[in-house]
């Protein structure tokens, strides 16, 4: 069989209108000869009827009055309303489809609830279903745990369920669709001239998620990436092709992977930087963050101080935490960090001093800078985040984006 993975989340389901859209894409994929295997998020977003956000209200908001097993009970309501409604439109097409759960998909999770990981995939009935079917639509972000309950990926995981999926399959491509044609050079609110890229690598795109860009979960690049299954970013709305994640851009651009280092812009806001001056023990500041489950990013260490970032609303936890060892803690708020990412740029000598020249000439001060062999980070003041962003872009990306 020729398989593909569709995709589609909350707003692209939310009306009957984009769900016969959604519906459309099944149908054109099922006339080039695929079997189709669907993943769906619950129906729209907070406010909706079946929304995820809506369900959690229900018991008492974020975090329910629930436990952690009854809470991932409750969250997994939205996708099996979305499957049965979605199977029963296409059945209503003409395509014979059937819904199934997560656990019926195959779907084997560890046992903690709320951000569940993938164990295995044990795919058997799906595929048995694939032969009798056009279409099988499965319940995202879901499954089973080793005691028969329901666990879920955590949020984005319906991006992940489709990846896996893929990879189990061995499909020909995993199709994301969502709201934007593809992945953007940089946020079209915040760079007015941005474009959509025509393909993008694994590193890229997962490098770009963790910096701030929402359009896939980077875990389900992840997944992806160690099958080698190609994925499209595409627009439930409109037809195109979007955005293709692959492995290697280089047989596409050519000599223009080389002459655009840069790939994107991206940026988060809502950053603190911590700084710590004199630490006796280094090590254990990074222990007591850990100990309270808190991530930090931005990390510089030197012998009189250390600093590094956290979102704004861990703030006051972190600081509690350090204090409490006796640490005297400094924070710098609304700060913001600005990513340049990009494959090409790995080994290319100057990247760091345009970035530096770029910011500079809009009189934009650095607080804090790292880099890795496809990414460069900079850390500023969220009151010249639109500035900084459009900055770099237009010193990279102004060729592409004119």
């Amino acid at each position: 069989m020729k398989i593909i993975v569709q995709k589609f989340g909350g707003t692209s389901l939310q009306t009957e209108e984009r769900r016969g859209r959604c519906a459309e894409h099944v149908a054109s994929a099922l006339r080039e000869g695929y079997k189709v295997v669907v993943v769906v998020s619950a129906m729209g977003r907070s406010g909706d009827p079946y929304a995820t956000d809506s369900l959690l209200e229900m018991a008492g908001g974020t975090p329910p009055d629930v436990s952690p097993k009854e809470q991932d009970m409750l969250m997994a309501c939205g996708e099996t309303i979305s499957a049965v409604v979605f199977s029963s439109i296409l059945q209503k097409k003409g395509i014979k489809s059937e819904a199934v759960t997560g656990a019926e998909a195959g779907f084997r999770l560890t046992e903690k609830f709320g951000d569940a990981r993938i164990r295995e995939m044990k795919t058997d009935h799906l595929e048995e279903l694939l032969e009798k079917m056009d279409a099988v639509v499965v319940t995202g972000f879901q499954g089973q745990t080793p005691k028969g309950h329901t666990a879920t990926l955590g949020r984005g995981g319906s991006d992940t369920s489709a990846t896996a999926l893929g990879a189990a399959l061995e499909a020909s491509y995993v199709d994301i669709f969502t709201d934007v044609n593809g992945i953007m050079t940089a946020d079209p609110r915040v760079v007015k001239n941005a474009k959509a890229l025509s393909v993008i690598t694994y590193g890229e795109v997962s490098n770009m998620a963790y910096q701030g860009a929402k359009v896939i979960h980077p875990r389900a690049v992840e997944v992806a990436m160690q099958a080698d299954i190609p994925i499209r970013i595409r627009s439930a709305s409109e037809e195109g092709g979007g955005t293709l994640i692959t492995s290697s851009t280089t047989s596409i651009r050519g000599k223009d992977l080389e002459e655009r280092p840069v790939t994107a812009v991206t940026h988060v806001k809502d950053v603190v930087q911590l700084k710590i001056n004199n630490p006796d023990d280094p090590a254990r500041i990074f222990e007591c963050m850990a100990e309270e489950n808190i991530s930090v990013d931005f990390i510089s260490i030197h012998p009189e101080f250390i600093t590094f970032t956290v979102p704004s609303h861990i703030r006051i936890k972190a600081e509690d935490s350090l204090q409490s060892e006796g640490y005297h803690v400094t924070w710098t708020d609304r700060c913001a960090k600005i990513a340049a990412v990009g494959a090409g740029m790995s080994g290319v000598p100057g990247i760091a001093a345009r970035i530096v020249k770029a910011l500079k000439d809009k009189n934009i001060p650095i607080m804090q800078s790292a880099d890795s062999h496809t990414t460069i980070w900079v850390l500023v003041k969220e009151k010249h985040m639109l500035d900084a962003v459009n900055a770099l872009h237009d010193a990279f990306l102004h060729e592409l984006c004119p």
